[in-house]
């Protein structure tokens, strides 16, 4: 390899994901004043355990301060970075977009059914979920209800908390039986 540094080079959407992911989880960084390279500083604090391409990483941050989704605001020397409710709102449809449920190696012989009774005034809220019942493959039952064979509460609760549901609205049970499931069975290959 020798002298040249080799960048593990994703894609800026890809870029943008991770720093939004990465404001979201840290909730705010912080980065000292002591040297007149912000953007350097900046990208190092980002780049810790990670190797980006320097270029693309900061073309990402310009882009996200440039849209609203990032402050960035200076106190006592040093400089703060949090995500505006912008910055938050697109966290979230990005970690949603990238949800996925993990399938144990063996079925725990239970069905997780998802009961949701959301009103006609928040129906986009309600086809987006629908949307992404299906994406993840819960399989639909009746109009608001679905099921799925495997644990998936926190993603669940992921999608309740994003979309902004409550308890009464979305429910999850999990069930040993719910009547006849031979088909569901042979659909999720259980």
């Amino acid at each position: 390899m020798g002298k040249y540094k080799y960048y593990f080079r994703k894609p800026k959407g890809e870029i943008t994901k991770d720093i939004l992911t990465w404001l979201l989880v840290s909730g705010m960084a912080s980065i000292a004043l002591t040297s007149p390279f912000f953007l350097v500083n900046v990208l190092r604090s980002f780049q810790k355990g990670r190797k980006y391409n320097r270029k693309a990483l900061g073309s990402a941050f310009y882009q996200l301060k440039r849209d609203g989704c990032l402050n960035i605001e200076t106190r006592n020397k040093q400089i703060y970075i949090s995500l505006t409710e912008k910055g938050r709102k697109k966290a979230g449809w990005m970690q949603v977009d990238s949800l996925k449920i993990k399938k144990p190696k063996k079925w725990d012989r239970k069905w997780r059914v998802l009961i949701f009774d959301i009103s006609h005034e928040h129906r986009i809220k309600r086809e987006a979920l629908r949307g992404i019942l299906k994406r993840l493959g819960f399989t639909c039952l009746q109009k608001s209800v679905w099921v799925y064979p495997f644990e998936c509460r926190d993603e669940v609760e992921l999608l309740k908390d994003f979309f902004g549901f409550t308890s009464k609205e979305i429910r999850l049970i999990t069930a040993g039986d719910i009547g006849e499931a031979k088909g569901l069975r042979s659909l999720f290959k259980v």
